[in-house]
C-alpha cells in the first residue's frame, strides 16, 4: 500500500491550515446575500466573512448580529467556509456578539475574526472569553480564531501572539495600523505602490508573516482598495504572495476575488511539476529520488505537498492519475 503524503510527510506535525486563498469580507445585507450566493455558485472557491465590526452599520449593532444569525441559518450549507468577523475585545458589543452567534448559529459558521487585538496578554484573556462562551453553549470543538494585527502592541507581540491556542490565520489591517501612527506614515501609503514600499509597512508585514509562518499560521493580507480595478488588484496579490510570503488575502468586492485567487494559485508548470514529483516519491517509498539531473527528498517532497494541495484546493484542474493518488475518498 503506498503512503499518502499526510501520512509520509507530516506524522510528527500539526497539518497546516487548508483554508482558500481569498476571504471575501462583506457588511451590509444586500452585499453579505449577494457574497453568500456568489460562494454557493462558485462551490465554495472563496470564503466569506460576514461584518458586524467596521463594515457594518454604525447604531445598529444588535438587529445586525440577528441578521447574520438569519443568514448563517438560511445558508446553504455549499462547500466553502463562512466566518464572522466580530467587534474588538475592548467594545461593548464583544460578548454581546459572542453570546448572539452561539446561541442562535453555534455551527453554523466556522471561524471568527477578532479585529484590534492590543497584544499578546490581552488576546490571550479574548481567547479565553471565547473558549468559555462556547463552552456555556455546548460547543465542544475548537473555533478557529483569526486575528487582526493593526496596532502597535500586537506587532510587538506577534511571536507570542501567534503561539495562542486556537488561533488560524494572522491578518494584516492597514488602515488601522497607519491611523495609529499618527500622520508619520502618509495616506498614500493605504494604496500601491506604497503600501509595499513604505519601510515601517515592510517591516509589519513582514513580521506578521514571519511569526504566522513560524507557528502554522496562515499570514493573511488585508484590503486593496481598488475595488474596480483588477489590474491592480492582481498586482497587488502577486506583490504581497511574492515579494512577502502571504499565502491569502482580503477581498473586500466582488470582482477582486478572481484576481486573488489566481494571484495565489501554482501555476500550471508548478502543479505538473508538484504531480510528477510525488507520484514518483510515492512509487519510491517516500525516498530520495532524481528527477532531470535534480536530487527530490522528503524535504522538497512537503514543498511540493504543499503547492499541489494549495493548486487542487482552489480549483485547479490535476493530472487523473494524481487526482486518484492524492485526493480520491476512496
Amino acid at each position: 500500500m503506498r503512503l499518502h503524503p499526510e501520512q509520509a510527510l507530516f506524522s510528527s506535525q500539526r497539518p497546516f491550515p487548508a483554508i482558500s486563498a481569498c476571504d471575501h469580507y462583506a457588511g451590509t445585507e444586500p452585499r453579505m446575500r449577494k457574497a453568500l450566493a456568489l460562494q454557493a455558485e462558485q462551490a465554495g472557491r472563496f470564503d466569506v466573512t460576514l461584518d458586524m465590526e467596521d463594515g457594518a452599520p454604525t447604531g445598529h449593532e444588535a438587529d445586525h448580529a440577528d441578521l447574520i444569525v438569519t443568514l448563517l441559518r438560511e445558508r446553504d450549507r455549499s462547500p466553502g467556509e463562512v466566518g464572522v468577523r466580530v467587534h474588538d475585545a475592548e467594545s461593548v458589543w464583544f460578548q454581546r456578539d459572542l453570546e448572539t452567534l452561539l446561541a442562535g448559529a453555534a455551527g453554523l459558521f466556522d471561524y471568527l475574526t477578532i479585529p484590534k487585538v492590543l497584544g499578546a496578554r490581552q488576546l490571550a484573556d479574548t481567547i479565553t472569553a471565547v473558549q468559555r462562551a462556547c463552552q456555556s453553549h455546548g460547543v465542544k470543538k475548537e473555533l478557529p480564531l483569526h486575528v487582526l494585527l493593526e496596532t502597535h502592541g500586537a506587532l510587538h507581540d506577534a511571536y507570542p501572539l501567534a503561539s495562542l491556542p486556537w488561533l488560524r490565520s494572522l491578518d494584516f489591517g492597514i488602515m488601522d495600523f497607519i491611523s495609529a501612527h499618527h500622520g508619520a506614515i502618509d495616506a498614500a501609503a493605504m494604496h500601491s505602490p506604497l503600501q509595499f514600499e513604505h519601510a515601517l509597512l515592510r517591516r509589519a508585514k513582514t513580521t506578521q508573516v514571519a511569526a504566522a509562518l513560524a507557528h502554522g499560521l496562515v499570514p493573511t493580507h488585508g484590503v486593496t482598495l481598488a475595488v474596480r480595478d483588477p489590474e491592480q488588484v492582481a498586482a497587488d496579490a502577486s506583490r504581497a504572495h511574492h515579494e512577502f510570503g502571504y499565502l491569502r488575502m482580503w477581498s473586500i468586492h466582488p470582482s477582486q476575488i478572481e484576481p486573488i485567487l489566481t494571484a495565489f494559485a501554482p501555476t500550471r508548470d508548478e502543479t505538473a511539476r508538484a504531480e510528477q514529483v510525488l507520484l514518483a516519491g510515492q512509487a519510491a517509498g517516500w525516498g530520495p529520488i532524481e528527477i532531470d539531473g535534480r536530487l527530490y527528498d522528503r524535504a522538497s517532497y512537503r514543498y511540493w505537498w504543499q503547492l499541489l494541495r494549495r493548486a487542487e484546493r482552489d480549483g485547479s484542474e490535476l493530472s487523473p492519475e494524481a487526482q486518484r493518488a492524492f485526493f480520491s475518498e476512496t
